[in-house]
């Protein structure tokens, strides 16, 4: 675990828990259009509407689809995912 001094909190780097809310969907976003741009296009468009939320909970429980094929996620993209869920959740009040 990091320690800080007091008079270095101004300027430690903030914990993603920590960061403004638009921050962490923003930085959430990007590594999804990393490894999957069409997937992030599609959650940039629901987000804010009602249907955003069960679209991200159909991806985290059944992948998205290559081909024929159901395919899982890295776990870094699925935790960007349940990230954005709780997000939408703090943000629409859902």
């Amino acid at each position: 675990m990091l320690q800080w001094e007091e008079e270095d909190l101004d300027t430690r780097p903030l914990p993603l828990h920590e960061r403004p809310l638009q921050a962490r969907v923003d930085a959430a976003m990007a590594l999804i259009a990393q490894h999957h741009g069409r997937i992030a296009l599609a959650i940039q468009n629901f987000w804010g509407h009602r249907d955003c939320m069960g679209y991200l909970q159909d991806l985290v429980l059944s992948g998205y689809k290559e081909g024929e094929k159901r395919m899982g996620f890295k776990p870094d993209v699925l935790s960007s995912l349940m990230t954005l869920m709780e997000l939408h959740k703090q943000q629409f009040a859902e």
